[in-house]
């Protein structure tokens, strides 16, 4: 699979002005290369021969799969396009971002360095903006506006693979008999490294992995806004998911009882799981861990996301369950003397793990 070259056209003048170079009057239909050329003569010379190489354009065509991580022009142009009025945050680590346009104000989410948002108002050194899931106000004084904004973006986007399949997975090599590095969620997004016939190579936390083309989409983004409950469970956490997981966590400290399946007064290990599922998720689980862990389907204990269940017990025989809540942790109704507490996921070695939320 190799990404089409988009035709231009009619937008090339907007497409023009988005790269916040002076356009003078194309007609409709000019190749956008053409006008490039004619608005702005700096780039002249590198122009003439196809392409403007400063490690980020390579001109329209990649040359080869390596480069198809590369972004042509008009891939750049249709990016900054699709913001009316762009803002980058330009700071070291996240820049807060708040439900009102004051340092004293609750933190909505974070936009990370180099990330874009949509500017939407103005009030006073402060500015209301959208970005991913968040909408709220940052501090002018990081953020980048205008022509600024849009020269610095061309420097800093990238080409984005997204999940837009559950249980998706991420192989070492690109074949279905490669060993599966990890299944990722729809919505899931990684940075592409190169097109490889039918798949696509992704930078997964430093390393490499491949996944089938036919089931992502590819996409010329800017970093965007996490909401505090991504930044929590991480990036492609479904809403039902983090849901689940906050109200478990409102009953750590409640009793144990065994054969309850009350959240206030009293539950076991299994009566907990049964009344949280049925309660966010409207999913109706019998009472017995062994017969809940026949539930949806099997996944690796590295692969677990918030809400997915662990089991334990003895050899086969499964007798606990619990539920994950990111970062290596559980919540589970431990035992009479304990009651609802969070440990280690790993505190016993887990017979298996299931995900009943895909």
């Amino acid at each position: 699979m190799r990404l089409d070259a988009r035709k231009i056209g009619t937008c090339a003048l907007s497409a023009v002005m988005a790269f916040g170079m002076f356009a003078l009057p194309v007609s409709a239909g000019s190749d956008i290369n053409n006008a490039i050329k004619t608005t702005n003569a700096g780039l002249t010379a590198s122009l003439e021969q196809g392409y403007y190489d400063d490690g980020l354009v390579l001109g329209d065509k990649p040359a080869d799969n390596e480069s198809d991580a590369k972004l042509t022009r008009e891939e750049i142009a249709e990016c900054l396009a699709g913001y009316n009025d762009l803002g980058i945050a330009k700071v070291d680590g996240h820049l807060n971002v708040r439900e009102k346009p004051s340092t004293g104000s609750n933190v909505e989410g974070k936009l990370p360095s180099d990330a874009g948002c949509e500017i939407l108002e103005q009030e006073g050194d402060w500015y209301l903006i959208s970005s991913g899931k968040v909408k709220g106000y940052v501090s002018g004084e990081f953020l980048l506006t205008g022509d600024e904004a849009r020269e610095y973006a061309r420097g800093v986007m990238h080409k984005v693979v997204t999940s837009k399949a559950d249980a998706l997975r991420v192989r070492e090599e690109p074949n279905t008999d490669s060993k599966i590095i990890m299944t990722i969620s729809n919505g899931e997004e990684f940075e592409l490294a190169a097109i490889e016939g039918d798949w696509v190579k992704v930078d997964v936390n430093g390393d490499f992995g491949y996944i089938a083309a036919e089931y992502v989409d590819i996409a010329v983004k800017l970093k965007h806004a996490y909401t505090i409950a991504e930044l929590n469970y991480g990036p492609g956490v479904s809403s039902i998911r983090v849901k689940l997981v906050q109200e478990a966590l409102k009953y750590v400290g409640n009793r144990y009882v065994w054969g309850g399946t009350s959240l206030t007064n009293g539950a076991d290990c299994s009566g907990y799981v049964l009344a949280l599922y049925k309660k966010i998720c409207g999913i109706s689980l019998p009472h017995y861990s062994g017969s809940q862990s026949k539930y949806g389907r099997g996944i690796n204990a590295a692969d677990a996301k918030p809400g997915d269940l662990f089991f334990y017990g003895s050899g086969r025989s499964i007798s606990h369950v619990a539920i994950y809540i990111g970062n290596g942790q559980i919540v589970h109704a431990y035992d009479s003397r304990n009651g609802i507490k969070i440990t280690s996921a790993y505190y016993r070695t887990p017979i298996c793990v299931r995900s009943l939320l895909d």
